[in-house]
């Protein structure tokens, strides 16, 4: 790849130049173009989609047995596997994430595909209890065409979270990845085609949302839409799903809270709250941005926290040292920012960061330090809003019913965490909060085997799980006639 080339993008089994405007996808850290592209057109979703419909009802696919569907997988996940390096390099150039922090990524995609490969090809259809003179059976079967919308945060992993999915029960799929972050969803286009996944079933379209991720949440033959990504967006979808009756999964925004009771383990509550809020640059929907302390602990907790939040490494992706790469783009750090300076406005104190670094690398790119906001309250708009940064709002409490009650007060319910000896007590609480995935003496650690999303304006439905598969497909049930006699009703008997 070569900055003077347009790369193509993968059309209907088709590897052609976009119909859209030319742009270029910028490195974050440099903010210097990686590669350059033609957007997709609405032409080029129109051709995306049919060219999907009829790999679907023409390849076979959908009618391969499930181990042969898993076979190709399999594939695709080694594939991965041998081109990891590449792959993490990419993407660490396509958004600016740490390099160690772009592997994980990468080897987490090749194990979504790997599960969901076994997911396939061990997956049981049931024959239900009998209720009467006939056996009755309940099986699934593939829909059709299916949208994967996914975000710029974390692409490949989630593209694959999607994709492995929806190829697994016999779909064919339209990969809409965010505009400014395209270059994994292609380079997974190009793997399934090594693979042998038939042409057709994987189309790559970048560009705007607002147009073609509307046209492909509109358009009839698109049977289900999954979606990652901002809670105004996925509710615009949600709407248009609901004029179609189609199905949707929606993984949104969140604003989850991080609990430190009285026993903690300090040790490792600080390096769980360390890391849930600045991994990534705080730029994950699970990011744990709501710190609540027991008041008796607040200080010395608050202490250790600012000192090994000073400490962690913000600088070069490329460096494997590095804990911390800039946000994705000048315009998402002006937000980060705005939001600080409202944190202050609102009667926030700054324990730590909060002004853009200097020097060096560090003025070409879009860096902003780890930043911790205190003296407000939970009903604050800091406190609401997701901020999608490195900026943590702590707080101390009192008592679990005033910390249960502040810690579900918000529109968003995806995730939490809870630090505490006593597993007994944090059972408890944990059943308590209101929130799609609660981590206990630990934080935002992930299994591909166990599902996940949120509640409320975090969204829909649920990704991941040995059950995943069975968002992308329809049920059916069959009932085989046993009765010797003809149905009563009709007042035929048999031989007449």
């Amino acid at each position: 790849m070569t900055l003077e080339q347009t790369l193509p993008l993968c059309i209907a089994g088709t590897w052609r130049l976009g119909g859209g405007a030319r742009y270029a996808t910028c490195y974050p850290a440099t903010g210097e173009p990686v590669a350059w592209l033609n957007a997709a057109s609405l032409d080029d979703v129109e051709a995306a989609v049919q060219g999907a419909h009829q790999a679907f009802l023409h390849s076979g696919w959908a009618q391969r047995k499930p181990h042969e569907r898993a076979t190709v997988l399999y594939r695709i996940a080694g594939l991965i596997r041998e081109r990891a390096e590449e792959l993490a390099q990419l993407q660490r150039q396509d958004n600016g994430k740490p390099i160690n922090e772009t592997r994980a990524l990468v080897a987490s995609a090749a194990g979504t595909f790997q599960f969901f490969a076994a997911a396939c090809e061990t997956l049981e259809e049931t024959i239900t209890p009998s209720r009467g003179d006939f056996v009755s059976m309940s099986v699934y079967e593939p829909m059709g065409v299916v949208a994967a919308i996914t975000p710029w945060n974390s692409p490949i992993a989630s593209e694959a979270q999607k994709v492995a999915p929806a190829l697994a029960a016999g779909n064919a799929v339209v990969i809409k990845p965010a505009e400014i972050t395209p270059l994994l969803a292609l380079q997974l286009a190009r793997i399934c085609d090594d693979a042998g996944l038939p042409k057709g079933l994987i189309s790559v379209l970048p560009g705007k949302g607002s147009l073609l991720g509307d046209a492909l949440t509109r358009h009839p033959l698109v049977k289900r839409v999954s979606f990652t990504g901002g809670t105004s967006t996925g509710k615009h979808i949600a709407h248009i799903a609901a004029d179609k009756m189609m199905p949707v999964s929606l993984e949104l925004g969140g604003k989850s809270p991080t609990i430190v009771l009285d026993d903690a383990d300090l040790d490792h509550a600080v390096a769980g709250v360390l890391y849930g809020i600045f991994s990534s640059s705080g730029e994950a929907c699970i990011a744990g941005s709501r710190l609540f302390v027991a008041r008796a602990l607040y200080e010395p907790f608050m202490a250790r926290l600012t000192a090994a939040a000073a400490q962690l490494r913000l600088g070069d992706p490329a460096d494997e040292r590095t804990q911390m790469g800039p946000l994705i783009s000048a315009a998402h750090r002006e937000s980060v920012e705005r939001y600080v300076a409202l944190g202050l406005a609102e009667g926030g104190r700054l324990r730590l960061g909060g002004q853009r670094p200097s020097g060096g690398l560090f003025d070409q790119g879009f860096f902003y330090p780890p930043t911790i906001l205190e003296g407000l309250g939970n009903q604050q708009q800091v406190c609401q809003e997701e901020i999608f940064g490195p900026v943590l709002v702590a707080m101390p409490f009192d008592d679990e019913a005033t910390l249960i009650e502040q810690a579900n007060d918000s529109l968003y319910a995806l995730a939490a965490g809870i630090w505490s000896r006593d597993y007994k007590r944090a059972w408890a609480l944990g059943r308590k909060l209101q929130a799609g995935t609660v981590w206990i003496n630990t934080y935002k650690q992930f299994s591909i085997s166990t599902p996940f999303g949120g509640w409320r304006d975090s969204g829909l439905g649920r990704e991941k799980g040995r059950l995943g598969i069975l968002q992308y497909m329809e049920q059916k049930s069959l009932y085989w006639g046993m009765n010797e006699q003809p149905l009563a009703w009709a007042g035929v008997e048999a031989g007449q």
